[in-house]
């Protein structure tokens, strides 16, 4: 089969197809983490991300294939989750500003396409590393550039870009020693081969028009990591004490003379309840609220232009039914607090700073609220929040300035992308781990200036060397180490130190290979698989053997990771 040209059709089955494909192949791309640790989450960040810009393809139901480009965008950079995620949305960001005024796209225009994504997301991260999903979109996209002197059929061009990227996947272990070691290729860009092999199936005709219909079974990107599993510190919360009940989401389609402005639009919003959150483009709005009296706020957006998508939920009803739930749980199952969220009076006097840190575990939750965190992100390995969830929390903040700490290397650039869609200014700490986010908040001075708070945060965040303890997911070899499936990992600054049989060992050899340095304290963070006799333990042995150094032991209930280390 050959086109000379893609409608909005083709289109929007070319990116129900690359969804799909992704979607059935997520685990395999997960397995491809360089370290054998069960924080292979890779393909699951890009599946949630590509899906959420395939739904809001659906959505646009346009006849435009610059059109449905642009909420392909919208909805990537609203859903990314992880480096993986906001590269992707870089690409297809890029690809649609390349396409934007076009209807239908020929095979140049596919190719200029890709070869602009590339640029976008090549400028989108500080510092670009080859042999990962940068490496293979730039050759491929190469690759469709030099095609289309030669053919004006997309699916040739196609061909070439997936065959290229498919070649360029295959030689990213010879760009990055780690993948060499480790015997495998580079995890995003394995998914975008699969994304690549969808859009193809597509243009070859491979795929049932009628399967679009069944988009909804691909991951949900809107699912909020927040508001999974863990319910109960709901039944903490006295349901009179919902100020505005219904949490209210719709969509503003722009009239086409509208005369919108954002700001202004979102101050107004304000008045009809909080937690509000809004988006914009050139032709549609996306709304979040929580609203005493939806239909006040639906009425005053009509006046911008018709509504759709829209949702309301009874917040109070909600809540009754999570404690009804939790109520006939097992008594013998110890209670998992959902991380909450404090949230500052709308209509108060905004305060300088507004403090977010992400957490995966209701220990290390309440450790950050207790230093004065103002928003806990449930998040963390395997759980990365999205653009979406992050702005939320900011858009919950009545302050003056936003300080994030992702606590998690792959989640910095999805906060960095915030800065984009939210109107409060914000600063991202670079904080890796845990123990760096805790540092720098310990660093931090609530009178003192911005500039000054980000330099004390950032040298205090430096001087800390941070450790973790986990298990193999899987049989590697690893610099060197023999690394058997269900195996102990001691894991020191991202690099795997000490591999064994027994958790304590193994802690015990990661601390002294970590105290091999002059240190004053150590911070001892351990998990909720941890048993009170293995923290003991622990303690003892620095107790015995580093008397002149301070420890602290805290309960972080951290799932994967049995301990976290912290040593200054």
């Amino acid at each position: 089969m050959t086109h000379q040209q893609i409608d909005a059709t083709l289109f929007s089955l070319m990116i129900w197809a690359g969804a799909h494909q992704l979607d059935k192949h997520v685990e395999q791309v997960n397995a491809l983490n360089v370290f054998p640790v069960p924080d292979g989450d890779t393909g699951t960040n890009m599946n949630l991300s590509f899906s959420s810009g395939a739904k809001e393809v659906e959505r646009k139901k346009s006849n435009h294939v610059g059109q449905l480009a642009e909420a392909l965008s919208k909805g990537l950079l609203m859903g990314a989750r992880g480096n993986s995620g906001v590269i992707l949305s870089q690409l297809f960001r890029g690809f649609a500003k390349s396409v934007a005024n076009k209807e239908t796209l020929s095979a140049r225009d596919l190719a200029m396409a890709f070869h602009k994504g590339v640029e976008t997301a090549y400028k989108a991260v500080i510092k670009p590393v080859e042999g990962t999903i940068l490496t293979v979109a730039r050759e491929a996209a190469e690759k469709g550039l030099m095609r289309i002197t030669q053919t004006n059929d997309v699916v040739a061009v196609m061909e070439a870009v997936l065959e290229e990227a498919r070649l360029s996947l295959s030689r990213t272990p010879k760009l990055l020693p780690v993948l060499a070691q480790t015997g495998v290729v580079d995890a995003g860009g394995q998914g975008l081969v699969f994304i690549y092999e969808g859009f193809l199936s597509a243009l070859k005709g491979m795929v049932d028009r009628e399967e679009t219909k069944s988009l909804a079974s691909v991951a949900g990107p809107n699912e909020s990591l927040g508001t999974v599993a863990h319910q109960n510190a709901q039944a903490k919360i006295d349901a009179s004490e919902i100020e505005h009940g219904y949490c209210t989401e719709f969509m503003i389609m722009l009239e086409k003379d509208a005369s919108f402005d954002e700001t202004g639009f979102r101050r107004e919003m304000e008045q009809f309840g909080d937690s509000l959150l809004v988006v914009a483009d050139d032709d549609l709005v996306k709304v979040h609220i929580h609203a005493e009296r939806p239909g006040d706020a639906l009425n005053f957006a009509m006046q911008y232009g018709g509504l759709t998508r829209i949702k309301i939920e009874n917040m109070r009803e909600q809540h009754a039914n999570i404690v009804g739930k939790e109520g006939s749980a097992s008594p013998t199952e110890p209670p998992v607090e959902k991380v909450e969220e404090s949230v500052s009076d709308d209509f108060a006097v905004p305060k300088p700073y507004g403090l977010v840190a992400v957490a995966a575990g209701d220990g290390i939750a309440e450790i950050f609220r207790s230093l004065g965190v103002d928003v806990i992100i449930e998040g963390g390995q395997t759980m990365n929040p999205s653009t979406e969830d992050i702005a939320r929390a900011i858009e919950r903040l009545n302050v003056e300035h936003v300080i994030i700490l992702p606590n998690n290397k792959n989640i910095i650039l999805t906060a960095e992308h915030v800065k984009h869609i939210v109107e409060t200014p914000v600063t991202v700490l670079p904080t890796k781990t845990v123990p760096q986010g805790l540092a720098a908040l310990l660093a931090f001075q609530p009178e003192a200036d911005l500039e000054e708070n980000r330099r004390r945060m950032t040298e205090s965040l430096n001087r800390v060397r941070s450790g973790e303890v986990t298990y193999a997911v899987r049989d590697s070899n690893v610099q060197g180490m023999e690394i058997k499936e269900g195996d102990f990992l001691g894991i020191s600054e991202g690099r795997i130190e000490t591999v064994g049989g027994s958790l304590l060992a193994t802690s015990r050899d990661l601390l002294q290979k970590m105290l091999s340095e002059p240190a004053d304290v150590v911070t001892i963070i351990y998990g909720k698989d941890v048993t009170d006799a293995q923290v003991k333990e622990l303690s003892d042995f620095l107790k015995r053997n580093y008397p002149d150094v301070e420890y602290e032991v805290h309960y972080g209930g951290q799932p994967l990771y049995f301990f976290l280390f912290s040593v200054e």
